[in-house]
């Protein structure tokens, strides 16, 4: 066994024996620290994708681009905070005048926080950071990634499927890329009956960055009109989702 793989056993063994009640408050610790830091966000989209992506990578700069655009129309950007297309979508918002965040999990190896971040918090468990990328959000884009993009990618589906979100946009960048999943999501999941037809609809799988920002500007003047229907004009969100709308 590596030097490494000694030291993530051990934290594992740690983390396994100690008292149950001090696992309550480190997951209350992060939901907190989450709740209190974001709670007040206006319009914001969240990008996930592979801390792996160099520079050079078309995937990451097609990020910095969709992060730019979405940025200059007054979106804030949220990411898991690492490098690859997390970093090329922080940087991209950081152009402009709007929040650019950083969500990161406390990792042994691969993430570390990129240094475009206005915005940056560190969370000791997934699932209370993965809370947090998706509650504060209007959209959701899925970049090529690993078990981790693949995860945050199918957690969004379902949240939507089951209606625990509405009003919030899926897309999904990278034909090339993706399209034998969404093969196998038709031709298995839907033909077998797993899915229904409508939850076909959920995926906007496009390699159209401006038709992204355009289904998003539509999405928002919905959600402004759903808060209207249901008198909350007063409210802080529907006043910062109101100044973006054209």
């Amino acid at each position: 066994m590596s030097r490494k793989d000694n030291e993530l056993t051990k934290k594992y063994i740690k983390d396994i024996k100690s008292a149950d009640v001090w696992s309550v408050f480190k997951i209350l610790a992060d939901f907190v620290k989450g709740f209190d830091e974001l709670g007040d966000l206006g319009p914001t989209v969240t990008i996930f994708g592979s801390a792996r992506t160099d520079k050079d990578n078309k995937y990451y700069k097609k990020a910095l681009r969709l992060a730019s655009l979405l940025g200059s129309r007054g979106y804030n950007i949220m990411t898991g905070g690492g490098p690859g297309i997390m970093e090329a979508a922080n940087k991209g918002a950081k152009e402009h005048d709007v929040e650019s965040i950083g969500l990161n999990i406390d990792l042994p190896f691969e993430q570390t926080l990129n240094p475009f971040t206005t915005k940056e918090l560190t969370f000791d468990y997934f699932f209370s950071r993965k809370v947090m990328l998706v509650k504060y959000s209007m959209a959701y884009v899925i970049f090529p990634g690993g078990f981790g993009t693949l995860d945050e990618l199918f957690e969004s589906l379902t949240l939507v499927q089951t209606k625990k979100v509405t009003g919030v946009k899926i897309f999904i960048i990278g034909k090339e890329f993706y399209q034998p999943l969404l093969n196998f999501i038709k031709e298995k999941l839907f033909a077998d009956g797993m899915i229904n037809k409508e939850d076909l609809e959920i995926i906007k799988l496009t390699d159209d960055l401006e038709c992204v920002v355009d289904e998003i500007e539509v999405s928002l003047s919905k959600q402004i009109e759903v808060l209207e229907d249901v008198g909350l004009e007063n409210t802080s969100y529907y006043k910062s989702l109101s100044s973006l709308r054209k």
